[in-house]
């Protein structure tokens, strides 16, 4: 009997000659294996769809992941193909939801503002300064007290001066010269003219002169008052102290009128409006202003700081302000007819700024403008607008993260004023 292996037909020799081609075959498909993995690894991305977080809509990446802020997943988006690229679509729900609210642009009055840091002062032409106009030894001193008042006739010290009594002492002798010698060649009312004059000179009043007349005596002291109104600001003697003539004994301030001294660079200089309406708040009198007008303005600035200084004279009714205190200076310019916009309308970043115009139904285009002055809430819009343009007032911020959601781009991009 023959052995199995030779009635199925199969022999070694030729098993083994079939296995170079057995080898050839594997490899041929490994290669191909390999290479349609590479190429599908190389396959490039759709340029149409980009990986944004619902988030933060900020975030584009061409590929997928993890949000850098939010640590979310990534969302896959497809840009929109509208014929307009700065157009975006919102829904009725979006709308209202994200409070969306229009305008008409049109005309407005606009005027722009300066807000200088300032401190009040004395009004310097309401200062008056009590000098003494004999030299003599302070006797009696009747206000001691910086800040002080004192009414006009009020009496303010007692001086004692040889000089003065001396005088004194002329005025009587000519009265009584006159007196005993009537039918005399001499002229005695030339002398006791001279002698009074002499008196009001060094500051004797009128009324003084005549009381000297009457008891026709000489006191040791003699009393001086006050010839104004007004605040004791600075007090240079003290009692026993000599007094040299013309030195300042007080100085006294009336404060029915202050100034408001702010400090300005020499480059806002030129959009200072002299002519312009002052207002003055003081951050200790929270929801007060005051009006003012500009009196002064320093020809000369300061060659180190570059800072000069303009006054503003302000009314202090009732005495509520002090020298002294913080305040702000805010000068309004003169108002101009202007395309004007809430200031919420215009957004504005490192590309410039925009607004988001309806172009029908509740479809919205961004368009780049150019603006100008600002106030509290308007703003000046130089160019890219016209009159009749329905503008997002409110919601603008909404409809950016719309258009960077849908289209993975910055609306500012590509706008060229």
């Amino acid at each position: 009997m023959k052995n199995n292996i030779y009635s199925t037909g199969f022999s070694f020799p030729k098993a083994i000659g079939m296995l170079p081609v057995l080898y050839a075959a594997s490899a041929f498909m490994l290669i191909l294996f390999v290479t349609a993995c590479k190429s599908k690894q190389i396959t490039p991305a759709d340029p149409d769809i980009y990986y944004t977080c619902s988030m933060d809509p900020q975030v584009v990446e061409p590929k997928p992941g993890k949000c850098p802020i939010c640590k979310m997943e990534l969302t896959q988006v497809r840009k929109s193909k509208s014929i307009n690229p700065y157009e975006i679509h919102l829904s009725e729900n979006q709308m209202k939801l994200g409070n969306v609210h229009m305008d008409t642009i049109r005309t407005g009055n606009i005027g722009d503002k300066m807000y200088l840091t300032a401190t009040l002062n004395f009004d310097l032409y309401k200062s008056t300064s009590v000098s003494s106009r004999v030299m003599g030894r302070i006797e009696n001193l009747y206000f001691k007290n910086l800040g002080d008042y004192v009414r006009q006739g009020d009496k303010l010290f007692d001086i004692y001066s040889e000089e003065l009594n001396n005088a004194k002492q002329e005025y009587l002798l000519a009265l009584e010269q006159q007196k005993a010698l009537e039918n005399s060649l001499i002229d005695f009312n030339k002398l006791i003219e001279s002698a009074k004059n002499k008196l009001l000179f060094w500051g004797l009043t009128v009324k003084q002169i005549q009381e000297l007349a009457t008891t026709r005596k000489v006191t040791p002291l003699t009393s001086f008052y006050s010839p104004v109104a007004g605040y004791i600001t600075t007090l240079d003697v003290k009692e026993g102290d000599y007094a040299m003539e013309g030195g300042t004994i007080v100085r006294l301030a009336d404060l029915s009128t202050l100034w408001a001294e702010a400090q300005v660079y020499s480059s806002q200089l030129a959009e200072v409006d002299i002519s312009g309406t002052a207002i003055i708040q003081i951050p200790d009198m929270p929801g007060k202003e005051f009006a003012g007008r500009i009196e002064y303005v320093n020809p000369e600035i300061n060659p180190d700081t570059r800072i000069n200084l303009i006054r503003v004279a302000i009314s202090n009714t009732g005495n509520q302000l002090k020298p002294g205190m913080p305040a702000y200076v805010i000068i309004k310019s003169a108002q101009r007819k202007t395309l004007t916009l809430p200031l919420d309308a215009v957004l504005r970043d490192g590309y410039g700024a925009i607004v988001w115009v309806k172009s029908g139904g509740n479809s919205f285009v961004s368009k780049m403008v150019e603006t100008g002055l600002e106030t509290e809430d308007r703003i000046e819009i130089k160019s890219g607008l016209k009159p009749g343009d329905i503008v997002v007032i409110k919601g603008a911020y909404l409809l950016n993260s719309e258009y960077k959601f849908k289209k993975g781009a910055n609306p500012m991009e590509g706008h060229n004023m």
